[in-house]
């Protein structure tokens, strides 16, 4: 109930938004887990043309965030996320009408181009209409993605039981639904001039030295969260011999998430330190990689196929924990670094960081994994994950060492006559 209200309590926008992250979660994972499996089965194609493919993808979302971005500062926050659902629309229709690989090659494009849109622009206009709360706003924004995620998979699996082509075109109507959504109850919001060109604004951003470093320092956090779709997944599947143990890697996260995230944010905000939780939510996210570790390195462990998934789904349950500590307030923290007319500029650049050092941190990972299984070392991919967790708790706290962090807008100036640097 205390959730409800809180969402009650949020502006009619923000709370349009949260709804419109459900759909584009639930679309997104209902198709785009399943697409290498249909590109190989399905069309016979070969492992590098499927690679080709889903790379385009990445990099068409990746590589262009900084666009959206911008275009969000420069057009609007809400024409850019419009653009976006009906960019991913016609993507993933594509997908379920196309065989032919230059046409797959532009489904890749456009769906990975529309995120680069949307995503931006929806955490700018949440951060600018929810000022003041922007914590509580992203903490259920996490909620709202969280239960999406769980939600596509189980209904992509469903519709594959009829065929893939189901499955995109079904995902292609969600995001269609979500277009005319915002088309029609989006409210639009003035457009801040940014006082120079596009090359302006991002040479501004580029040359915010702290918020490079805060980007850098927290991308493990992108990092240890795609392990919910590469280590664990892998792990409970080893532990059990069952392909359906992966799906209780997400279920452990939705039902966290609904039960505790908006509760824990709002308990760690009335602490205050924004820094403090966000380098503390990282160290949970290193931990949730010492039950399996532990496990690894055990030179037996137990027969029952339960108790060895158990530190998997331990892990899971930390790793959720963590994601909920930290990225609420790292979210909070991102368009306090400068002005608000580049908010979406700032987004846009943070996830174009975060997401090369998630890839190259992924390749790590996986490295890890063959060499573990190649040379009996199967501890060496969880300690690599737990290391990074740390590491990049460390860089988060020396930069709030530093005075390098923005601080919250009420704090105190005695507290800051007292020595403690703000956060």
């Amino acid at each position: 109930m205390k959730t409800w209200h809180e969402i009650r309590s949020l502006p009619p926008a923000v709370r349009l938004l949260l709804v419109n992250q459900l759909g584009v979660n639930t679309g997104f994972y209902l198709l785009i887990p399943y697409l290498a499996t249909h590109l190989t089965e399905n069309l016979g194609l070969s492992a590098a043309v499927v690679g080709v493919v889903l790379g385009v993808r990445n990099l068409s979302q990746q590589g262009l965030f900084v666009v959206g971005g911008s275009a969000s500062d420069r057009l609007g926050a809400r024409g850019v996320i419009i653009a976006g659902c009906a960019l991913r629309t016609a993507g993933f229709a594509l997908f379920a009408l196309g065989d032919h690989l230059a046409v797959l090659l532009a489904a890749s494009v456009l769906s990975g181009f529309a995120g680069a849109l949307f995503n931006p622009a929806v955490r700018a206009y949440v951060a600018q209409e929810a000022e003041g709360r922007r914590a509580e706003a992203f903490a259920l924004f996490n909620v709202f993605a969280t239960t999406g995620a769980l939600i596509g998979p189980l209904l992509g699996s469903a519709l594959l039981l009829v065929d893939f082509r189901t499955s995109a075109l079904t995902a292609a109507a969600i995001f269609a639904v979500l277009t005319v959504a915002q088309a029609l109850m989006l409210p639009a919001r003035p457009v801040e001039p940014t006082g120079g060109g596009v090359l302006a604004d991002w040479r501004e951003v580029l040359g915010n030295r702290a918020f490079l470093a805060f980007a850098l320092a927290v991308s493990g956090l992108f990092t240890l969260e795609s392990q919910l779709y590469l280590l664990l997944p892998d792990a409970a599947r080893r532990a059990t011999g069952w392909d359906g143990a992966a799906g209780l890697v997400f279920v452990v996260g939705a039902l966290a998430g609904l039960l505790l995230q908006l509760r824990l944010t709002r308990a760690l905000k009335r602490r205050g330190d924004r820094a403090r939780w966000v380098a503390t939510g990282l160290c949970l996210m290193g931990a949730a990689f010492l039950p399996p570790l532990l496990v690894a390195t055990a030179s037996s462990g137990p027969d029952d196929p339960t108790l060895r998934l158990l530190p998997v789904l331990a892990g899971a349950l930390l790793l959720y924990l963590g994601v909920m500590v930290a990225q609420p307030f790292v979210m909070d923290l991102i368009p306090a670094f400068g002005r608000p007319a580049l908010t979406g500029t700032r987004f846009g650049l943070f996830y174009v960081v975060s997401g090369v050092v998630a890839a190259i941190g992924n390749a790590v990972v996986g490295w890890a994994m063959d060499t573990g299984r190649d040379g009996d070392a199967a501890w060496l991919p969880w300690a690599c994950c737990v290391l990074t967790g740390l590491a990049s708790a460390l860089g988060v706290l020396r930069l709030r060492r530093l005075g390098s962090l923005p601080a919250p807008p009420h704090l105190p100036l005695p507290t800051v006559v007292r020595g403690r640097t703000p956060a």
